[in-house]
Parts: structure tokens; sequence; C-alpha cells
């Protein structure tokens, strides 16, 4: 089985660096690097005529203009959309970005992925298996990235389609049964919200050998506090503050409170 490597960044800029330019877009993973951040996390879904993009919610109206779903929608019309303007008008006509092409330029920058595979409603298992073989086809090194997902059935068809992978099982709320979860979907790490984590809750997943990363955290002292529970990563809507923590290593922070 696989295990996790213990090599993943401590800090992982969340949607790119959403908070400072429009999210889930090239630009965001542009801004990610202006702070020093090597690491982010996106989401993906596929559009009608299956074509993995990114973007976070399965309607419109949000980051792109109008109503609809990303499900319903061909590729073609989904990349002429502007997911830039309701950010700012500075970033008007920022396009939705193909994963593949997202994969390329973090592969070509040096950053590392946390791939949210995200599924519309009924499409998880096709979901997986798109993610799984673009990566595949685009990608020759495990380490350089991770698959996430809420889904079970989107986690299992990835690791069918492409088992080297590594995979994060996303939770809100850890579980009583989470290590059974993760030892049936082979995963490597727990994602889960930062908020109802305990201490105690950390050292068990640290203890049984597992990676453990947690969103969204945007205060220093809390991500150091997580940090010193043995938390390996933080997935951050401020990279900005947490750049430093980024060159940090767990012995580093081991005493903060």
């Amino acid at each position: 089985m696989m295990r996790f490597a213990g090599n993943w960044p401590s800090v992982i800029a969340h949607r790119g660096a959403g908070q400072f330019a429009p999210e889930n877009t090239l630009a965001a993973m542009r801004r990610g690097l202006q702070f020093g951040c090597r690491a982010v996390e996106f989401d993906v879904m596929l559009s009608a005529d299956g074509v993995a993009v990114l973007m976070h919610d399965p309607v419109f109206g949000r980051t792109v203009a109008g109503s609809g779903s990303v499900a319903t929608t061909s590729a073609g019309q989904l990349l002429a959309m502007d997911a830039g303007s309701w950010f700012s008008p500075a970033y008007a006509g920022e396009p939705v970005p193909l994963y593949a092409e997202v994969l390329q330029f973090c592969l070509a920058h040096g950053i590392w992925m946390d791939v949210e595979i995200k599924p519309a409603p009924g499409f998880e298992a096709a979901t997986g298996i798109v993610v799984a073989e673009l990566t595949e086809a685009g990608c020759q090194d495990p380490t350089r990235l991770s698959f996430s997902s809420f889904s079970s059935t989107a986690l299992q068809a990835a690791r069918a389609t492409a088992p080297r992978w590594p995979r994060g099982l996303l939770v809100d709320a850890v579980p009583p049964d989470w290590q059974a979860q993760l030892e049936a979907l082979e995963c490597v790490a727990l994602d889960c919200n930062h908020v109802a984590l305990t201490a105690e809750q950390a050292g068990a997943v640290k203890a049984a050998g597992y990676g453990l990363l947690c969103y969204t955290v945007n205060t220093l002292e809390r991500a150091q506090t997580l940090r010193s529970w043995g938390v390996d990563c933080v997935c951050t809507d401020r990279p900005d503050l947490l750049a430093g923590l980024a060159q940090a290593g767990p012995a580093e922070v081991s005493g903060a409170a």
C-alpha cells in the first residue's frame, strides 16, 4: 500500500492565491508565485463534453456571470467565459482554464499541486477518471501533486485509473472511522477542516502513518499551532502571511502554541 512520503509542502495557496486574484485561474497561480508560495490547491470538474476545467461552483453566477452549469456547458463555451471581472476590473477577460493547461504551468514553474477532484453531482466517477488520465499523460513524477476529493467515488475512480498518484480524503470534521475510510481508498493523507480538529485527532492520524492537511488556515498563529500538533500542510487564503512558514520545518515551530 502507498504510504505518506512526508515531502509535501507546508503551505498551499487555496484556489491559487484566490484572495489576491480570481480563484482557479492562471492569474491566481501566478499571484501565488509572487508570494513565494510554490504549492497550490485548485478545483477540477468536467464540462458537458467531458473536458476537465478549473471551477469551484457547479453553477454559474459567482465567478462567471449568468445562469447555467458547468456540467451542461461545452468546454468551448466555458473557455470563452470571463472568470475575472467578478473579482476586479483589472482581471476582466481572464478565462476559465483547462486542467491540462494549469498542470503544465505548475510543472514548468516548480509548483506542487493539490488537485481537488470536485465533480458535479452524478459525474463523480467520470471526473476522477478524466483527471487521472490527464495527469498520467501530462506528468511523469508522482511527487509533484496529490489528488484530493470529498467524493470517495471520485477517488476510487482515480485510483483504478492511475494508482501511482497519492490521494487525500477531504472531510469537514474527522469521522470516527477515518482510518477505515483511508485504508479502503488507499489514501496517504487526511485533508480536514482545521476548525474542528483536536490535537488528539492530529496525533492519532500521524501515529497511524498518514499525512495530515488542514484547510483553510488564515492566521500565522493558528498555522503554527497546527504544525506543533504534527499537521504537515496548511491550505491558506493568505500566502502573504504564511510565506515564512513554508520555509520552516516542523521542529522550528514545534514550540508554538
